[in-house]
């Protein structure tokens, strides 16, 4: 349930899991994390940082680097904000695009 709640918020499934992982255990390292959840170093990289610049995961600068989830409450609150401003987006390209199709409609105009 967890995961697919993170995942409805914009998360992609293994940013979810390593997100839960990290929340659930605790600061890990990389390989601890890519070989509880059997991913590829690559792939575990590429989800942290995405993780990171979302501000869901922090690193250590000490070698090699641990991972820490962020306080879950608010990941919540950062990623529900995130899809409130994709819906206020939506609606105001909803908008604009019914005003451009009210005025093709008036004059006639090709449509671009």
């Amino acid at each position: 349930m967890l995961l697919k709640s993170l995942v409805g918020l914009g998360l992609k499934e293994v940013d979810a899991e390593i997100y839960l992982l990290l929340a659930k255990e605790g600061p890990q390292t990389g390989r601890n994390i890519a070989e509880a959840l059997t991913l590829y170093k690559q792939q575990l990289y590429r989800s942290l940082k995405s993780l990171q610049n979302k501000g869901c995961v922090k690193a250590t600068s000490e070698h090699p680097s641990k991972f820490s989830a962020v306080a879950i409450e608010d990941v919540l609150d950062m990623l529900v904000d995130v899809s409130l401003e994709e819906v206020q987006d939506m609606e105001e390209n909803r908008q604009r695009i019914l005003s451009y199709w009210q005025a093709i409609l008036k004059k006639k105009q090709p449509i671009q």
